[in-house]
Parts: C-alpha cells; structure tokens; sequence
C-alpha cells in the first residue's frame, strides 16, 4: 500500500475531520484558514485518494443499552484461507462484534463483544462463538473501565 503525501493543509483538514466529521466546508475552511472552495476541493482530494474512508456518528453504547464490553481471543484449530475466509464470514454476521482484528502472538484473532450484559454475552459465546467448527480456544476478559477509546490518530506523528 502506498503512502499518500499531505501537506500541512491536508492534515489540518483531516485532523478536524476526524475530530467533527458533520463540519461543514465553511466552518472547516475556518479552522484550517482556507477558502471554503479550497477546503470542499482538499476535502473532496481526500476522500478520492481513500484517506478519508467515511463519516459515522459515534455513539454512546452504554446509553444505549450495550452495558458490557469484553475482549476476547480467539484460537483457531486450523489455518489456511478457507479456514480465515469462513471465521471473517461468521464475523461479518455477529452483531455483537464491533471490531475484529487478525494478530500477531498467542492469540489468532481478537475480538471487541458489545453486548447488553454478561448473560448476553454468555449466550453469545456459548451458542454462537464456541460451537464454531473452526474455534478452538477462546479466552475473554470484562473491560471494567474505558481509559481511551477515542480512535483520533495524531497527525503531527507524520
């Protein structure tokens, strides 16, 4: 994959973007002290060269009812292709999976569970997660407090 080259204008844009993707060109252009047509062109740039991927509302999951988080590991009993491509579709058809990531270490997968609470979440795994013909272990751990969940990536680190 290769590395898209910004300036300072770009990052400017992204950072707020990313900070407040609702912003409109006008109050963007005023934050990164640009023309509103610079700022809708820059923006437009962005989005064609895939640096921006898309615009989402963050919402508030325990607000809405989502009351535990785990994060669980995910070893699988074998490894190849077929085995990868037939765990990502079961993923892509659990809900209660926000996010899952393919790691390194002592774990194959580890997986970000949003449920409404821990009898949710055992029935998820016990009914869903564990009967998996592929799933081999599987290790969880209750998120008790959130640190840092914010998702912002420093552009000044490029």
């Amino acid at each position: 994959m290769q590395e898209t080259r910004i300036d300072r204008f770009d990052r400017a844009i992204l950072d707020a973007l990313q900070k407040d993707g609702a912003m409109t060109n006008a109050a963007l252009a005023e934050v990164v002290n640009l023309s509103p047509s610079q700022c809708s062109r820059r923006r437009a740039a962005l989005e064609a060269a895939g640096l921006i991927r898309g615009y989402a509302a963050r919402l508030d999951a325990a607000r809405l009812g989502f009351g535990l988080r785990a994060i669980v590991r995910v070893n699988l009993k074998d490894h190849g292709q077929t085995t990868d491509r037939d765990f990502a579709r079961f993923l892509d058809t659990a809900g209660e999976v926000a996010s899952a990531f393919s790691v390194s270490g002592d774990a194959d997968y580890i997986l970000d569970v949003r449920t409404r609470d821990l009898a949710g979440f055992a029935e998820f795994v016990h009914t869903r997660l564990l009967p998996h013909p592929q799933v081999m272990q599987v290790r969880s751990e209750i998120v008790l407090k959130t640190l840092k969940d914010g998702g912002v990536l420093d552009l000044s680190l490029i």
